[in-house]
């Protein structure tokens, strides 16, 4: 517990300078717990903490804590296959990894059925790394425009993975990109598309992430080890 809570402040150190940097304040930027590597003790140790959002990378994982503790902001940000939409629809706060239509029309069909709307991010592949999902940025208008037909699906921001490398500074490219790709769009005005967040940013490059614009990071190892 002593080194969660030790972790939390200096993360939260670490999200005011960037903020800062930014022209922001630290509330701006919410914290996404990646939590898939601990157990339901350890996560509630952390929501005790005052961190409200958690990960899971598996459906099965998600709903087995989220029954758990119910009371916490549960997101998916793996893959998500099209024969678990049924599974998680209306059982999380964010999707985070719509990476291809087909998905999208399979979670508006879900959506639909349950009248129950679906909140997703864009998941974008700014690299261009072979082994990544996501929809290329040059694909992201046709797909913004292409939302009014949905009757359950909602957008709500844009999220990429930087590759791996120990200098942060590598992903700055990556992460400047998909902040312009947000504000060439943000003020469009589509019809299903609201892109209030910008998810990017893991343990290795998030104060990074932060002064180039993004307001929800992804810390798994920062907290929890």
């Amino acid at each position: 517990m002593e080194k969660i809570k030790n972790n939390w402040e200096s993360i939260k150190n670490k999200i005011e300078q960037a903020a800062f940097k930014s022209g922001r304040k630290a509330s701006e930027v919410t914290l996404l717990a990646v939590s898939k590597t601990v157990d339901i003790e350890t996560v509630r140790r952390a929501h005790s903490l005052g961190i409200n959002d958690f990960g899971e990378n598996r459906v099965n994982e998600l709903l087995s804590k989220r029954e758990s503790l119910p009371g916490i902001n549960w997101h998916l940000i793996g893959n998500l296959q099209t024969n678990k939409v049924k599974d998680i629809v209306g059982k999380t706060t964010l999707i985070h990894s719509l990476d291809r239509w087909r998905l999208a029309q399979e979670l508006d069909k879900r959506g639909l059925a349950l009248e129950q709307e679906v909140p997703v991010l864009i998941q974008l592949n700014i690299s261009g790394e072979e082994q990544k999902a996501g929809f290329k940025p040059a694909e992201l208008g046709e797909v913004l425009a292409a939302a009014e037909q949905f009757k359950a699906l909602s957008i709500y921001g844009l999220m990429t993975m930087a590759p791996l490398d120990p200098d942060p500074e590598s992903a700055r490219p990556v992460f400047r990109e998909l902040f312009q790709l947000r504000q060439k769009f943000i003020d469009r005005n589509y019809k299903n598309v609201n892109l209030k967040y910008l998810s990017m940013g893991m343990s290795q490059d998030y104060a990074v992430a932060i002064e180039e614009g993004a307001n929800l990071v992804r810390l798994g190892s920062a907290l929890f080890h």
